[in-house]
């Protein structure tokens, strides 16, 4: 089962990963399934091994690199997990599904850097004579000064 991005920003096309580059282990889970969890391999693991696959653009793979490091197994590996079903065959597309979501997000080019902006003088002054309402209302509630 290939596992496939959907188009996104710098995805515009899609990607297929071929299922001959994913690896795939199965062990018992420790999610729900009640007496069935002591014996059936329902949790999955899937591996990417990011720096092989020729899938990618130049720019693509630096992307991912970079944006999923923390992520990484001995720095080239993507592996996801999935135990929350009972079924291998859900955790199987759950897993494929997150990898995906990963991959599309990690593709994603940076955002533009925030430009400095500085308030307008209306801006200032409206903030101010808001404060100066706010600080007479507060005033208007203390006590009168006792008449000497």
């Amino acid at each position: 089962m290939d596992l496939v991005v959907p188009p996104g920003p710098g995805v515009p096309q899609g990607l297929t990963v071929p299922a001959a580059d994913l690896v795939e282990r199965f062990s018992r889970s420790s999610g729900p399934g009640g007496q069935g969890v002591n014996t059936a391999d329902s949790r999955v693991e899937l591996e990417l091994d990011v720096e092989a696959f020729a899938g990618f653009t130049d720019t693509q793979r630096r992307r991912v690199l970079r944006a999923l490091d923390p992520r990484l197994v001995g720095g080239r590996l993507l592996v996801v997990a999935a135990s929350e079903h009972r079924q291998q065959r859900r955790n199987r597309v759950a897993a494929r599904e997150r990898m995906a979501d990963l991959l599309r997000d990690a593709m994603a080019p940076p955002p533009a850097p925030r430009r400095a902006t500085r308030p307008t003088r209306g801006s200032k002054e409206r903030r101010l004579s808001a404060k100066r309402r706010r600080g007479e209302t507060k005033a208007g509630r203390s006590r009168p000064a006792p008449d000497a």
